[in-house]
């Protein structure tokens, strides 16, 4: 079974190379739907699997300079508080705790697959619109921003998805004069935290399994490499719409999950 996570990660590795989004989205449901992982299980590894991961696409963007830090502490004022409050409140009010949530934690997925589809069908009409719809002011964005982690700190502590297309898209929106590569490295350097913060409230309530994040790391690492280096192979065009359609798919099997 090990050897079955493995060939998971190197997958889903491969299609986050290509496409740059699909970590959770895929990870996440693949553990709940093919392997039979409980879902709060499946989503705590996962937070603790993208924040390793992410973590070296955030130093290669640092260094490259296409982290933009006001921006990515402005989404982690709102994510991480909001994380940690979505956490205690599952663990105190959830019947039997993050455990007994699983149903919730199913539905929460298929609901954030949803989105994130959705973001990756019409990302690029809604840069177009924010390109000529400029009109928020620093304050507003500011703020905005911080809400836009708010809720994407509540989706991601409780599905492990959001903070990939959903948190580029957002961005999109609120800061249409920043380059792409900005807005993916801010996004990226963000998730780190975030994912790193709800993988340690998940590990303290007991919904990490260690073993299982060893062997998606140990496939994953060297898919990812392949991706990139096949990405400039495939074009985008292709790979966003089947990419979205598997994402609708499952999102829907998960909400009737």
């Amino acid at each position: 079974m090990d050897f079955g996570y493995t060939l998971a990660g190197f997958v889903v590795g491969t299609i986050v190379g290509l496409t740059g989004v699909g970590g959770g989205s895929l990870m996440t449901p693949l553990l709940v739907l093919a392997f039979g992982i409980h879902p709060a299980t499946a989503v705590g590894t996962d937070l603790l699997y993208a924040a390793i991961t992410k973590a070296g696409g955030t130093v290669t963007h640092s260094l490259k300079g296409t982290v933009d830090w006001k921006i990515t502490r402005r989404l982690a004022a709102g994510s991480i508080p909001a994380a940690g409050l979505t956490l205690f409140a599952i663990s105190q009010w959830a019947p039997g705790g993050i455990g007994g949530a699983s149903k919730a934690i199913s539905f929460a997925l298929g609901f954030a697959l949803l989105l994130t589809a959705m973001a990756l069908i019409f990302r690029r009409r809604l840069q177009e619109f924010a390109h000529h719809h400029a009109t928020l002011s620093e304050r507003q964005t500011g703020v905005l921003t911080v809400l836009t982690g708010a809720v994407l700190g509540v989706l991601v502590s409780i599905s492990s998805v959001g903070a990939g297309a959903l948190g580029v898209t957002a961005l999109i929106l609120l800061y249409p004069k920043l380059s792409t590569v900005r807005i993916v490295g801010s996004d990226i350097a963000h998730a780190v935290p975030l994912t790193a913060v709800a993988g340690i409230g998940h590990w303290i309530l007991g919904s990490v399994d260690w073993s299982l994040l060893a062997a998606l790391l140990l496939g994953s690492l060297p898919g990812i490499t392949l991706g990139s280096h096949l990405s400039v192979k495939v074009p985008d065009r292709v790979l966003r719409p089947i990419l979205a359609t598997l994402l609708v798919v499952i999102g829907g099997k998960l909400i009737a999950h």
